[in-house]
């Protein structure tokens, strides 16, 4: 039997990252279509707009034909599952990331039963990254081009810069 997987891999990405990115292109590996989800997130202040969050995704992974980039908001269950979605994809980078997202996962196979929940590392070379480490070090002069592709690079730079 032929099984069409639908991931959902949701987030704020408030600059996509490498680790993300990782992610992503393994995650397509895995399953025949991955959505990065981007979160419309107004319970954090994001650096950039849900517009420009969604074009720099489109941008950096503009090579992996399986993989669309919509926007949600509300419950990511929700919108995965009104998609059609089978599989959310969650990154771990540490003990800490866990304990969170083990519950997480909980409560959302408690609201959709058919959604699993699937996780992730790094690989090595970007566990340690985050979004919020990179707006920081980006925002303080610092050279964050070793955590972003290019492109996310250059929308960061002008961004801080202003």
């Amino acid at each position: 039997m032929t099984r069409n997987v639908l991931a959902v891999y949701p987030g704020t990405f408030d600059p996509l990252t490498l680790g993300h990115e990782d992610l992503v292109r393994r995650a397509a590996q895995m399953f025949d279509q991955v959505i990065v989800a981007v979160a419309m997130a107004h319970h954090k202040k994001t650096l950039f707009s849900l517009e420009e969050r969604m074009e720099m995704a489109r941008e950096a992974l503009s090579d992996c034909p399986q993989v669309r980039v919509e926007a949600f908001e509300g419950l990511v269950t929700t919108f995965a599952a009104a998609r059609d979605g089978n599989v959310m994809v969650r990154g771990l980078r540490s003990g800490t990331d866990f304990d969170y997202e083990f519950q997480l996962a909980g409560m959302n196979h408690a609201l959709v039963p058919e959604l699993d929940t699937v996780f992730l590392t790094p690989s090595s070379q970007y566990q340690f990254i985050s979004s919020t480490l990179v707006r920081e070090i980006a925002t303080l002069g610092g050279d964050v081009a070793q955590f972003v592709s290019p492109t996310v690079l250059q929308c960061l730079l002008a961004k801080v810069q202003l």
